[in-house]
């Protein structure tokens, strides 16, 4: 049996594509290797939404040149959103490299693999630039498939990422997506109903609908259009299903029936990441973002007021071109104010193609942007353990996903009646850690919450919840936090 081995970097849409892949392979009879030197195959799927990930996958180019050179068989792939960008310049970085593959042709990669056995040579396969081509010529290129689903690759057997839609429309000045994967491009919904319904028989508990701006979400179909949450209602009624999240959210796209749709169906869960990206209209204006920082406070209030309990999560870029004292100051008084349950938070960095790269000057010292990167991580900090802190004293539902993070540092091996640390989350998103036999992975367990900090919170495992019945026969309920809390 030939065996592969892949390294993912990036966001959720690359999770998803890897086991797509995998998948793929693993019909045309293919294994998993643990550790590259026992893969006939190596992949790297990759992500180019900053320099340092590229770097990343640079720098593991150069390690498994090495082991290249001691087996020259070995298929080394570079897949994804930096074999997009990039194209013929890995292999002129990187010439032992094999096949170069966009994300709109990763359904290719078993026949590619193949022409390489076969003697064939390096394969290149991307899709057109955004320029140069007509929208629907372009769209062609980036290449839909029914997904192969592979539960082996997913961190848990019983959640799943579901793809509502590819690319994107919105042309970020910052950002390299619409570039690497193509117009924005919806899924039938009826398609993704019965991706759902394999993902239950599979033993799928909780699905997160992903998409660059999923709730964006349209598809029209005999005169009607669809939208998320008409989605959201239709997965409502999936049996077996027990949650659904979605991510990530476009501002302008938040409107009042998906805040209705989050509020009246019970499976869905209260959270919603929303980025800002920043709170000075000026910044949001260079950045090419749509909205004023008013329109998005507007946006958040109606949110609040629909779902006082709901967690809102954000992503922040600190040091963006021109960026000044005063202006990030206005970020650094949102992230104060807007009681974010977390927020992502990174370092501007240039990409080749965005508007920002080629008109505005990444004038921002590294020193600046590494201060104010702390300094808005610290004030995140301190709005989450203002958030968390009111769970104290609560009993909360928790999805238990497996060791937490200290116990798999520990490398145990525990059996399903021993105990160990444990983490699951809440129906809106919270990180609960606790002590339980790990026969409750899987399950949805009442946790009454003991201490909080910035970003979990800890507790026990609700009386008599330690025995536990199987998931399908726990009853179900959401029990609400306490009304103070910054939900």
């Amino acid at each position: 049996m030939k065996r592969l081995w892949i390294e993912t970097v990036g966001c959720q849409m690359n999770v998803l594509d890897s086991e797509l892949v995998v998948a793929a392979l693993r019909r045309q009879g293919w294994g998993m290797a643990a550790t590259p030197a026992e893969a006939d195959a190596v992949f790297y799927n990759t992500c180019s939404v900053r320099q340092h990930a590229e770097d990343k996958i640079y720098s593991a180019l150069g390690r498994v040149r090495l082991e290249k050179e001691q087996r020259p068989d070995l298929i080394v792939g570079v897949l994804g959103c930096m074999a997009q960008k990039d194209q013929s310049l890995v292999r002129t970085r990187a010439p032992w490299v094999d096949l170069v593959v966009g994300p709109g042709q990763l359904h290719q990669v078993p026949r590619l693999v193949a022409a390489i056995q076969a003697g064939a040579g390096p394969q290149l396969e991307v899709s057109f630039d955004r320029k140069g081509k007509s929208r629907d010529e372009i769209a062609r290129s980036f290449e839909s498939y029914d997904p192969d689903r592979d539960p082996g690759m997913r961190p848990t057997p019983f959640q799943a990422f579901v793809r509502t839609q590819t690319g994107c429309d919105k042309f970020c000045a910052f950002c390299v997506v619409p570039h690497v994967r193509g117009p924005e491009q919806a899924r039938a919904p009826d398609t993704i109903l019965a991706e759902a319904r394999k993902l239950v028989d599979e033993g799928c508990r909780e699905i997160t609908l992903i998409g660059q701006t999923v709730n964006s979400y349209r598809w029209t179909d005999g005169g009607r259009t669809h939208r998320l949450s008409d989605l959201l209602a239709r997965l409502g009624g999936v049996d077996g299903l027990d949650r659904i999240k979605f991510v990530t959210n476009y501002p302008r796209d938040m409107t009042p029936d998906l805040i209705a749709a989050v509020r009246d169906l019970p499976k869905v869960c209260h959270y919603l990441h929303v980025p800002a990206q920043h709170g000075s209209d000026a910044v949001l204006a260079r950045m090419k973002r749509g909205y004023t920082i008013g329109e998005y406070m507007e946006m958040l209030a109606r949110v609040r007021e629909e779902l006082p309990h709901a967690a809102v999560t954000s992503d922040f870029i600190v040091g963006f071109c021109g960026e000044t004292d005063a202006e990030f100051q206005t970020t650094l008084d949102l992230v104060k104010q807007a009681g974010f349950k977390n927020s992502f938070i990174f370092k501007y960095s240039p990409r080749p193609g965005t508007k920002a790269f080629e008109r505005l000057p990444d004038d921002v010292p590294e020193e600046r942007k590494k201060e104010r990167h702390r300094l808005l991580l610290d004030a995140q900090g301190e709005a989450s353990l203002a958030g968390n802190t009111p769970f104290v004293g609560t009993r909360q539902q928790v999805l238990v996903e497996g060791l937490s993070t200290r116990d798999e540092k520990r490398d145990l091996r525990p059996g399903p009646d021993d105990t160990a640390q444990l983490t699951g989350r809440t129906m809106c998103d919270r990180i609960v850690v606790f002590d339980a036999p790990l026969r409750l992975v899987g399950r949805l367990v009442d946790i009454d919450i003991t201490a909080a900090g910035a970003w979990s919170l800890a507790g026990i495992v609700a009386d008599g919840l330690a025995d536990a019945v199987p998931l399908d026969q726990v009853h179900v309920h959401q029990i609400a936090p306490p009304p103070s809390a910054k939900v």
